[in-house]
């Protein structure tokens, strides 16, 4: 098997990981390695064609449910932006690019004047939290507070993960990835992936 065929099968086995078990990607390619009995240092495909896998994995296998599952994540990612408006939130990973089921976390940017101002507005509302400090788009690492949310279409609790940039940073934030897409969306591009009228 050639290289690339191997990465390819790495990457369809992760994808599987990603959407039956909610994996993040670099634990899904580690397990794909480990359950297809490979070398631990096999070479991993890169998260771009992990993404293409997941894409496939869903069109073929979850093409009925995934849909409406998308929509209700980010209608519940949506709740938590409108929120946290005053943050400046933005929505990324798969609830953003639209691989996200049921099994998904959600994932919000927020790009603050003060760290800790975020942090104490959880606190005033009474929203329990475990603070973790993880690695940013950017390659830092920055502060990440993460809750469950109830999402009653889906009848399932989800974790947000609200990751706390400085200011400064949102410049940074918003350049084309690998693929040219917009890395991230704000309150307004959210409400028109669930075509709700920015009035609204």
């Amino acid at each position: 098997m050639n290289l690339h065929t191997l990465k390819s099968e790495i990457a369809a086995t992760a994808a599987a990981l990603v959407v039956e078990e909610g994996l993040e990607y670099g634990p899904a390619k580690r397990r794909a390695v480990k359950q297809m009995a490979l070398p631990a240092r096999s070479e991993l495909p890169d998260n771009a064609e992990l993404e293409d896998a997941v894409h496939e994995y869903i069109t073929l296998f979850c093409a009925d449910t995934q849909p409406s599952e998308l929509t209700a994540l980010r209608a519940l990612a949506l709740t938590w932006m409108e929120r946290l408006a005053q943050f400046r939130p933005y929505l990324g990973g798969a609830v953003w690019h639209g691989t996200a089921t049921r099994l998904s976390d959600i994932y919000i940017q927020l790009f603050c004047d003060d760290p800790k101002s975020a942090e104490i507005s959880l606190i005033e509302h009474n929203v329990a939290y475990e603070p973790r400090t993880v690695s940013g788009f950017n390659g830092a690492s920055v502060e990440s507070l993460s809750l469950r949310s109830v999402c009653k279409p889906l009848n399932e609790t989800i974790g947000v993960h609200l990751m706390v940039y400085d200011h400064d940073d949102l410049r940074g934030a918003l350049r084309p990835d690998a693929k040219g897409r917009t890395p991230r969306g704000d309150l307004a591009a959210v409400k028109k992936l669930l075509s709700i009228p920015l009035g609204a």
